[in-house]
C-alpha cells in the first residue's frame, strides 16, 4: 500500500510518496510560492493537482496530512471526516498561520481523491501525555478554560520519531528509555520523553516560547509585551510580528541562519558571539530542567538542521555538565558520529536525523489499522 504525505504551508506544498510496509520513499517534491506572483501554483488546488499528476497513485491506500494544531481534542492520528474537519476549523484561532493551510490541503485532496482515506497527523498529539501540572498555566482557571489556554507543544512527530530511534540506537525498548530530544531547526524545541511518552516540552500554547529560534524569541517575560505596548507605543500586531519574525538569532545578530552566525562569530563579530551563547545557554537550561523532570536520562539527542549539522552548538550546549554524567567526545562530535558521548559518560549523547514525513506515514498506516 502506498501512502502520500502532504505538508501544506501557507505558500508551499511539500509531498512524499511512501510504500508503507516498511516506509520506503518512492518520490518526493516541493511546490513553492503558492499563490504568489511568479510562483509554482496559483493556489492550493492547482498545487495539489500538480502533485497528483507528478506521482504514481496506483495502489494509493491513504493520504496523511500534517496538521500543526490539534488542541486538546486529538491525541492520535485521526481518519478525516466532516466532523474532524469542523474540529480543525474550530482550532484555527490557536494556529491562525498553520491550520488554514492544512485545511486547504485536506479540502482539495478530499475533492480530487474522494475514495482514498485521509488521515490527520497532529504536531501536538505526542504531547497529550504530558500531565496536568506540565500543561497548566498559573492564570485564572475560568479564563484558561474558556479560551483553551494551556501548553500544547509542537514538533511532536519529530520528537516521537527521534526518541524511538534513540532507543533503537542504544539497543533498548522505547518503553524502558528516557530521552531528552532537542529539535534545533529554524524552529526549535526540547522534549522530555519518559519511557516513550512526552512528559514535558518547551513550546507552549503556540510555537513561540521555549528555546531561542531563527526568528522567534523563545521564553520572554510577559511584562516586555506590556512595556512595548504602553511605553514604546507598539500595537499588539507589531509586537507579535517582532517576537515571531524579527527576534531570535535574527534579532540578536541580523541573521536567522546558524551557519551565518557561526561564520561571523569566527570572524570576531560580537553580536554573533552573543547570539550564539544566548542560543546555547537556553538549550543548556532546558536540558538541566528536563533532567530534573525525568529523574535520570539515558540519552540526549540532537536533531533537525542545526542539531544534526553543528558540532559547535552541540559542544557549547552541553559544556560543563560532566558532573551530571554528560560529556561529549570532541572527535566523535566533529566527525558527525551518531553517538558522540565519551565512553565514560553516564548519559549518551546522540545525533539522529529526524524524519517527520516517515513518522506521519507510519501514524497514517496505524490509524487505518486501528
Amino acid at each position: 500500500m502506498k501512502i502520500l504525505v502532504l505538508n501544506c504551508g501557507s505558500s508551499s506544498v511539500k509531498y512524499r510518496l511512501f510504500d508503507s510496509t516498511p516506509p520506503v520513499t518512492l518520490t518526493k517534491g516541493l511546490i513553492e510560492r503558492v499563490g504568489e506572483a511568479g510562483g509554482d501554483a496559483a493556489d492550493h488546488t492547482e498545487a495539489l493537482q500538480r502533485v497528483m499528476e507528478s506521482v504514481d497513485l496506483s495502489g494509493l491506500g491513504a493520504i496523511g496530512h500534517r496538521v500543526v494544531h490539534g488542541g486538546s481534542l486529538f491525541s492520535t492520528a485521526t481518519i478525516i471526516d466532516d466532523k474532524v474537519v469542523a474540529a480543525i476549523e474550530g482550532l484555527v484561532p490557536l494556529a491562525p498561520l498553520h491550520n488554514p493551510a492544512a485545511l486547504s490541503g485536506i479540502a482539495v485532496a478530499r475533492k480530487l481523491l474522494p475514495d482514498v482515506p485521509q488521515v490527520a497527523v497532529f504536531d501536538t498529539a505526542f504531547h497529550q501525555t504530558i500531565p496536568a501540572d506540565g500543561v497548566t498555566y498559573a492564570i485564572d482557571a475560568d479564563l484558561a478554560s474558556r479560551w483553551q489556554i494551556r501548553r500544547y507543544g509542537f514538533h511532536g512527530t519529530s520528537h516521537a520519531y527521534v526518541a524511538r530511534e534513540t532507543a533503537a540506537l542504544l539497543g533498548r525498548p522505547p518503553e524502558e528509555t528516557n530521552v531528552i530530544t532537542l529539535h534545533l531547526g529554524n524552529g526549535a524545541s526540547a522534549c522530555a520523553v519518559e519511557r516513550g511518552r512526552s512528559v514535558a516540552t518547551s513550546m507552549g500554547m503556540s510555537p513561540l516560547p521555549g528555546l531561542v529560534m531563527g526568528t522567534r524569541s523563545g521564553d520572554i517575560d510577559p511584562t516586555v509585551l506590556f512595556h512595548l505596548h504602553r511605553t514604546a507605543g507598539l500595537t499588539l500586531d507589531e509586537i507579535e510580528h517582532s517576537l515571531t519574525r524579527t527576534a531570535g538569532l535574527q534579532g540578536l545578530a541580523g541573521a536567522n541562519d546558524m551557519r551565518e552566525i557561526q561564520r561571523r562569530r569566527h570572524d570576531g563579530d560580537p553580536a554573533a558571539e552573543l547570539a550564539f551563547t544566548v542560543y546555547c545557554r537556553r538549550i543548556k537550561e532546558y536540558v538541566g530542567a528536563y533532567l530534573a523532570v525525568l529523574g535520570h536520562a539515558d540519552a540526549i539527542t540532537f536533531t533537525a538542521g542545526v542539531g544534526e549539522n553543528s558540532p559547535e552548538v552541540r559542544a557549547a550546549a552541553l559544556h560543563g555538565l560532566s558532573t551530571l554524567g554528560i560529556d561529549i567526545d570532541d572527535t566523535r562530535n566533529r566527525r558527525g558520529d551518531r553517538l558522540i558521548s565519551s565512553d565514560s559518560a553516564r548519559v549518551r549523547v546522540c545525533v539522529i536525523p529526524t524524519d517527520e514525513e516517515q513518522e506521519i506515514a507510519m501514524e497514517t498506516s496505524k490509524a487505518l489499522r486501528d
